[in-house]
């Protein structure tokens, strides 16, 4: 281990998040100008019936808070990114050099996944915004938005499988498990569950500090496998969610909404191949996945057995319906995020 890439991890992340600082409020300026957010809460749930709950507790901030926060994270990485590589490109010399992170082995296909999965979601929330599309509050038909991420999953898979050659996944103490062909439809299903977590971005700050801890456990096994163009990767996107959150946390300047989500879910999901710690993935993003887990158990026991689970579904909404203030709910998840982002990334490491 070289203190060069120490540099090359923390000197992009810095100043992903100094330029995320930086434009952010151009970027508020414009949203809350045109006043770009919803124009009716949500009072629909996912399998039907109406969400008295859910409107009684959110029905103020969903129309009064500006869409496509998220446009902080993904236009400061990319820029970032972008920004190394003209500077070793126009004044090459070895430090420079050493600190363009954009290679083709590493980190070609998440910047693809990154860029592709965000302007999908943003023009979603344009749809969103103005009641426009095929979905019950605007936006994308949920159908096609889940086409887009299996699209973007294939073309991810092909490329592991086809151009990297990789078809094992690596699990804990076990050893390598070979999957052949059916390595494509697993990274395919991951990349959609992981997705189906973006259900998170329903507290103020929620979503993005459960992000943050994912991509900062994944930046660290990177460096340690010495993928050190991965792990500035990883980095650069946690310095853009860290400059999101410092508008972001309660009380919201903003959401980060579908081109946050989108992007940043299936982006983790390609990261977490390229380290071959995709097994361990469930517990790095816990919460990624124990919401949409929670959708389904309600709806499950309400079709079944006709009564809850939960007061409302996904689960940060329940304990915001026992009670808990919308910071406290927050602050305890990410310390929960945290503590599990560590555990995963130590028994990612063993």
């Amino acid at each position: 281990m070289e203190i060069i890439d120490v540099i090359k991890v923390f000197v992009p992340a810095t100043v992903a998040f100094f330029l995320g600082i930086a434009i952010t409020p151009f970027i508020s300026h414009y949203l809350y100008k045109h006043k770009l957010w919803k124009k009716k809460a949500r009072n629909n749930a996912l399998g039907g019936g109406k969400t008295p709950l859910f409107y009684k507790l959110h029905k103020k901030k969903e129309v009064g808070t500006p869409r496509m926060g998220g446009v902080v994270i993904w236009l400061s990485a990319v820029t970032t990114i972008i920004g190394f590589l003209l500077l070793a490109k126009f004044y090459p010399n070895s430090a420079t050099e050493k600190l363009n992170f954009l290679s083709r082995n590493q980190t070609w296909l998440p910047l693809f996944t990154l860029i592709t999965a965000s302007l999908v979601g943003l023009f979603d929330d344009f749809l969103v915004i103005f009641n426009r599309g095929g979905y019950v509050a605007g936006g994308l038909p949920l159908s096609f938005r889940i086409a887009t991420v299996l699209g973007i999953g294939a073309v991810g898979a092909w490329w592991f499988f086809a151009k990297l050659g990789v078809s094992v996944i690596n699990i804990p103490f076990f050893g390598e498990l070979s999957l052949g062909i059916f390595f494509i439809p697993f990274f395919m299903f991951v990349m959609l569950a992981l997705f189906s977590g973006g259900i998170i971005d329903g507290i103020d700050g929620l979503a993005g500090g459960t992000l943050a801890a994912a991509f900062a456990a994944y930046a660290g096994i990177a460096f340690f496998q010495s993928q050190i163009d991965l792990a500035a990767f990883s980095a650069v996107i946690v310095g853009g969610i860290l400059a999101f959150l410092w508008f972001n946390i309660p009380p919201a300047r903003f959401f980060m909404s579908e081109t946050g989500i989108l992007g940043l879910t299936t982006t983790l999901a390609v990261v977490a191949f390229l380290t071959q710690a995709v097994v361990v993935l469930p517990l790095i993003a816990f919460l990624l996945f124990a919401a949409p887990a929670s959708v389904i158990i309600q709806i499950t026991s309400k079709k079944l057995f006709n009564r809850k689970v939960f007061l409302i579904a996904p689960i940060h909404h329940h304990f915001e319906a026992l009670g808990w203030p919308p910071y406290k709910v927050t602050m305890r998840f990410w310390i929960l995020s945290g503590v599990l982002a560590i555990l995963g990334m130590v028994i990612a490491l063993i």
